[in-house]
């Protein structure tokens, strides 16, 4: 159960139609003036420059982050709508945080040496503060900008042994418009790196409900600079996709590549490349960086509230009591949850155990980007 101390890290959320009620009702309940910062997870209803002038107008210089979303993982479980956020008392963390604008043309050197110096200058203030300190980067990224992979391995290299973990954002699977939020407005083509800092204990983590099936697909023919894959086993790759799965290409949807994860064994594990849609041309755009050559086999779902209760139990068994775990959870996993009939299950199990994020157009964990994960941060107890 969530730790309801003083000292706890503070949620809120709000489903109110009218940005600017939203933020009020959210920010009054943090009471940012005590907070280190807050991590906000904004639903693509909000119109992103009416809710960040009101984002602005409460943030007063405080450190306030987020990004649009594809549903929320609120106090109250799993929603879309909403205004969701998380916040850090200032006698147990620290929250830096670092806007890289400009992300596909940015300079790597550049990125790295910044996040460098973010993370000496706050292991030292932690050290100063408490003798010792328990860090974790946490990133979020413009979902629409494909360069996950690049900036998820740049920054990790420069956070050295801090674990990095985040999630891209996402528009309630529009695929329109996505951004992230620094301290005064909603940026497109941008991503947001923060460092967590604490006395407390923090642990990153992966979990996925999926394991590799028989069927093995190869990818013959791709572009992989837009995540494009136009052949599978050198046949038109929506079809050939289809019939895998016992489809039509005709009736490809995004619960059907919920369901049916293609899957790549990287360093002796299986992680999913998940596709986000079929294209008039019989083409298929992924989630995920993909090239020619790359051997898949489709994924077979498991059992996912036994995988979810086993993993809150092993968190415990990491961080001791929680206090809450910033999640994010793939948009897939969230269509897949509903296409089973679980998610009332699900979403009283995240409210359980704290659970606090937002549904992703992809997860990052340490150097890589994912897809179809439920990744996140547990926080312990003070």
């Amino acid at each position: 159960m969530p730790d309801m101390s003083p000292n706890a890290v503070r949620v809120a959320h709000s489903t109110h139609d009218d940005p600017e009620m939203a933020v009020r009702d959210v920010m009054s309940a943090m009471d940012l003036p005590d907070l280190a910062g807050v991590i906000l997870f904004c639903s693509a209803r909000y119109p992103t420059d009416a809710l960040g002038q009101a984002l602005s107008r409460r943030a007063d210089g405080h450190v306030v982050i987020g990004c649009t979303s594809s549903g929320e993982l609120t106090p109250a479980g799993m929603a879309e709508g909403s205004l969701t956020a998380i916040g850090f008392p200032t006698a147990d963390f620290q929250l830096d945080a670092l806007c890289l604008d400009g992300i596909t043309g940015i300079n790597s050197a550049q990125v790295h040496n910044q996040v460098r110096r973010m993370t000496a200058d706050a292991e030292a203030r932690a050290r100063q503060r408490w003798g010792v300190g328990h860090h974790a980067g946490i990133f979020l990224i413009d979902g629409l900008s494909a360069q996950e992979e690049l900036l998820t391995l740049t920054i990790q290299n420069a956070l050295g042994a801090v674990p990095l973990v985040g999630g891209s954002s996402g528009d309630d699977m529009d695929f329109r418009e996505t951004s992230v939020f620094h301290q005064s407005h909603f940026r497109a083509d941008a991503a947001v790196v923060a460092l967590l800092s604490s006395r407390r204990p923090l642990h990153v983590f992966r979990a996925q409900h999926f394991l590799p099936g028989p069927a093995r697909m190869v990818i013959t023919r791709a572009d992989p600079a837009n995540r494009i894959v136009h052949e599978i086993n050198a046949e038109p790759a929506a079809a050939e996709y289809a019939r895998l799965i016992g489809a039509r290409a005709a009736d490809l949807t995004p619960a059907l590549f919920a369901s049916h994860p293609p899957v790549v064994k990287i360093g002796g594990e299986h992680y999913a490349r998940s596709i986000r849609s079929a294209n008039p041309d019989g083409s298929l755009t992924f989630y995920g960086a993909i090239d020619e050559g790359v051997v898949l086999t489709l994924g077979e779902t498991g059992d996912i509230v036994a995988n979810l209760e086993s993993l809150f139990d092993e968190l415990e068994l990491k961080v001791g009591q929680i206090d809450r775990v910033l999640g994010f959870d793939c948009v897939l996993n969230s269509l897949e949850i509903r296409q089973r009939q679980i998610a009332d299950r699900v979403s009283r199990l995240y409210a359980a155990r704290g659970v606090v994020g937002f549904n992703t157009y992809g997860e990052q964990l340490r150097t890589l980007h994912m897809n179809q994960t439920f990744s996140g941060l547990a926080i312990g107890c003070a």
